[in-house]
């Protein structure tokens, strides 16, 4: 059932893409009428997408809202509604109101003009629109997270538990996504051949010794992310509570077996970086591309985990732009292989 409700989520975001690189494809060529009538296309679904959210949002604080006058009886599964839920259900709404107003307004040319100081995209481009529109999104659903709690995202987690076979394929599913959504995104199935496409996305034959250099910076990696949190305890900031809880209910499964640990490195590695690294990074630059990767980890809220995943994705990033996304890959797959490691020996 989890993938394909993943399934159902991904569909907008494939066929925006391909609305956006079908524009592109006739924009640059003699037939520009053909590519805005695309845009349009492209334009209208991003709109339509945003305003679902909203909408969905907006129906979740409402029914929680009348739910709250009718209390789960003892027994029955499910968190109890209290009213700190209810206030984080609707500053959730407020912030997805923002971060949709802020979806629709890089569609226009003249705020992309403005965005293109600052990061290297084409401000004529609608795959670089759409790509923005769309990163919305992530900031919504990070701040969305903070805004609803992590402590009340564990309620409801308890409520639902899950099996390590069932987080196994969920995280595949959802990686191998990420993966299709990058290959759309730079163009393949309306622009650019398969190999092209991967071309593009720096997923190419790396050498024996970028291979090694990756392991090596990821191990490295490691050691330096136990290092930053041992001093930040030491300094009185420790790790939120919360922030554990809800980690453990979302990947904590995966801990138990081989398969998990693996599944936790390699699917993280091909998705994310495919996506983030391959596909953003080259127009959204390494700091907005590593902002984005730590907020898609919605489950450390704003916390120094989230800080952590910044500085990985800084590091993955020169990584990326020294070498190749495999390289990256290589990098992430041995930091979250081994924390996993550590964290099997340390229960």
């Amino acid at each position: 059932m989890e993938i394909v409700v993943l399934l159902l989520l991904f569909l907008p975001l494939f066929i925006i893409m391909w609305f956006a690189n079908r524009a592109d494809r006739f924009r640059l060529s003699d037939t520009n009428d053909t590519g805005t009538v695309w845009a349009v296309f492209c334009y209208l679904s991003l709109v339509m997408l945003h305003l679902l959210v909203l909408g969905m949002v907006s129906l979740l604080s409402l029914l929680t809202s009348l739910a709250a006058s009718t209390p789960i009886p003892a027994g029955m599964p499910g968190p109890q509604i209290d009213a700190a839920m209810l206030e984080g259900l609707n500053q959730a709404k407020v912030v997805v109101m923002v971060t949709t107003l802020a979806g629709l307004i890089v569609l226009l040319p003249f705020v992309r003009r403005l965005i293109a100081l600052l990061i290297p995209i084409d401000s004529s481009s609608r795959v670089h629109a759409a790509a923005l529109s769309l990163s919305a999104l992530i900031f919504a659903y990070l701040m969305a997270t903070v805004a609803i709690g992590l402590d009340n995202i564990a309620k409801w987690n308890e409520a639902a538990p899950r099996s390590t076979a069932g987080t196994v394929s969920s995280i595949w599913a959802q990686d191998i996504l990420l993966t299709l959504l990058a290959l759309v995104g730079v163009g393949w199935l309306a622009r650019r051949r398969f190999g092209d496409a991967l071309q593009r996305l720096g997923i190419v034959k790396p050498s024996f010794r970028q291979l090694g250099l990756g392991v090596g910076i990821g191990l490295a990696m490691v050691v330096v992310a136990q290092v930053v949190e041992q001093l930040l305890y030491a300094a009185g900031i420790p790790l939120d509570p919360h922030v554990e809880k809800v980690t453990e209910q979302v990947i904590g499964p995966l801990f138990s077996s081989v398969p998990g640990i693996l599944t936790l490195g390699m699917a993280a590695a091909l998705g994310e970086e495919s996506l983030f690294r391959g596909a953003l990074q080259p127009r959204f630059g390494i700091f907005f591309t590593s902002v984005l990767f730590s907020f898609i980890h919605s489950n450390y809220g704003l916390s120094i985990s989230t800080l952590i995943v910044f500085l990985l994705g800084l590091v993955l990033g020169w990584i990326r732009r020294r070498h190749n996304t495999v390289t990256s890959m290589a990098v992430h797959a041995t930091y979250n292989i081994t924390l996993g490691v550590l964290t099997q020996f340390m229960r």
